[in-house]
């Protein structure tokens, strides 16, 4: 048993940010499935948004953020969360994260598609390594953190586990820590005051992402099974330009930024396609680019469309974007003289446990922030570099809830070892790896960028069938982190899949053949 006053599960920034500032008033745990690093910031290039320089202001924001949502973003969430940028940012330069500054000791502001001025901080194209780095280094210094890798949270405690019977209406649910698989293949229990989700997406759900291996939905699928509300998952996001290069996974992405640098997308042929779908070209949003991106490949029959940069400066490619160049160097393509293939990747669950202002769930004492949260900033599309921010913003607000709440609670400990009964099945994990293609292949080809009611009904009959058969697997075997990924993974694909059906238009991220596409405006 472990005990501290608060659990953190996960370590991308809204996991590392929570634990250092609540490491001022108590003990944290974090347990990180992988390396602490592991993480989708980690690989995240772009940047992040500042508000904080003119001709910029918190208004233009605002309007960029409720544009590309399609306006069903929650207006205060959006308010707060720019208004609060310029904070979160001093925050992370004092700490000793670097951004990019021109020559005369200004920040080198970036600007992306949907965003209407230059304001997005950045570190080369490698801004989320910056801020993963300096966080994780804080908190390996931080005496009042215990950082646990490589284990693996398998469920979320409620009175659930005590015998009481628990149910989506109560008011009363509480969260008392969570059971965790160790690198010995033991469950614990760990046990606190107030829990933290910071387990960021779920891309790998499907074929092609450019999520980390880690990135498997489970802190979805822990909340919904322990009766949190989950909502917006029909909105996914697909990266308009990850590398196409089949034999890895993830997908490396090439950020935006490359396109807000002046690279331009062409088809198979060399043409360039995107003011046929968008006055905004290659730097409209990116369910616009997405889209027609699908589009093209699909007229063509083609694998791929192209990024082509070799009209910008060698020398500023190498300084701007060096990762990319290393990295397209590596599989044979000079990217100042060749064009890039790329293709669109799933890259940002926009839904997920809904939160209020300072991302308290549904269920007591269970806070949850970062990817993995549904705050109401992103509507039906996230802004680009919107996200780091969010995590930023939330896990900062979380800090603050919960240190007004502390002596309100204690730990409770009187909850019940693990019950690891079960045998070892020899064909068990040739079994998930199946399961877990056979997952990918029908989200990848039924809940994609382009849907219809035919496609989506479909993938319900699949899910189910593959439902029924890894919880008689789990039910059966002894617990470990594959069939639990698995499991996470098939549900937050149902939960994906009946949300995309529920939602009877085409808006933002969802679009479905068989409704017109709605075009939100302010009302």
């Amino acid at each position: 048993m472990h005990i501290f006053d608060f659990l953190v599960i996960g370590s991308g920034a809204a996991g590392l940010n929570f634990a250092l500032k609540a490491s001022k008033i108590g003990s944290v745990g974090i347990i990180t499935k992988e390396e602490l690093h592991n993480t989708s910031t980690y690989h995240a290039q772009g940047g992040i948004v500042g508000v904080m320089y003119p001709p910029d202001n918190f208004d233009k924001h605002i309007q960029d953020t409720l544009e590309a949502g399609a306006y069903l973003n929650d207006r205060e969430v959006v308010e707060i969360t720019s208004k609060e940028s310029p904070e979160r940012i001093k925050e992370l330069i004092e700490l000793g994260v670097r951004f990019d500054k021109k020559v005369t000791g200004e920040y080198d502001l970036a600007k992306e598609g949907g965003h209407s001025e230059p304001r997005i901080f950045h570190f080369k194209d490698k801004t989320g390594y910056e801020i993963e780095r300096v966080l994780s280094n804080k908190v390996l210094e931080n005496p009042n953190i215990d950082v646990f890798e490589h284990y693996f949270a398998v469920e979320l405690i409620t009175q659930h586990h005590m015998g009481i019977k628990v149910y989506e209406a109560m008011t009363d649910i509480e969260c008392y820590g969570a059971y965790v698989l160790t690198p010995e293949g033991k469950v614990e229990r760990f046990l606190s005051k107030f829990t933290i989700l910071a387990t960021g997406g779920s891309g790998n759900v499907y074929l092609t992402t450019t999520n980390p291996t880690v990135a498997t939905g489970d802190g979805v699928a822990m909340a919904y099974r322990a009766k949190a509300q989950i909502m917006d998952m029909e909105f996914f996001q697909f990266h308009p330009t990850a590398l196409y290069y089949p034999k890895e996974r993830p997908a490396f992405l090439i950020t935006e930024a490359l396109r807000g640098y002046g690279a331009v997308l062409k088809d198979i042929k060399g043409k360039e396609f995107m003011h046929k779908y968008d006055s905004r070209k290659s730097l409209a949003p990116r369910d616009i680019v997405a889209r027609a991106i699908d589009n093209e490949m699909k007229i063509s029959g083609s694998e791929h469309v192209y990024l082509d940069c070799r009209h910008i400066k060698k020398d500023e490619l190498l300084e701007h974007f060096p990762t990319i160049y290393a990295k397209c160097l590596s599989i044979g393509i000079d990217m100042t003289k060749e064009m890039i293939p790329v293709v669109p990747a799933a890259h940002y669950q926009v839904g997920g446990v809904v939160v209020d202002h300072y991302a308290r769930t549904r269920i007591n004492r269970l806070y949850a922030c970062g990817e993995v949260s549904r705050t109401g900033l992103h509507g039906a599309n996230r802004l680009g570099s919107n996200s780091l921010l969010e995590a930023l913003v939330f896990s900062h607000r979380a800090a603050l809830d919960v240190e007004k709440n502390l002596k309100n609670y204690s730990v409770n400990t009187n909850i019940p070892e693990w019950n690891d009964e079960g045998v070892k099945l020899n064909e068990e994990l040739v079994l998930i790896t199946q399961e877990v293609k056979e997952l990918n292949q029908t989200m990848t080809a039924y809940v994609g960028i382009v849907r219809s009611n035919l496609r989506l009904n479909r993938a319900i009959k699949r899910l189910q069938m593959l439902h029924e058969e890894t919880e008689e697997l789990y039910k059966k075997s002894i617990i470990n982190r594959q069939i639990c990924e698995l499991r996470n993974m098939i549900l937050v694909g149902y939960l994906i899949t009946t949300m995309a059906l529920a939602r009877k238009e085409s808006v933002g991220l969802h679009y479905n053949i068989d409704y017109p596409f709605k075009n939100n405006k302010k009302q």
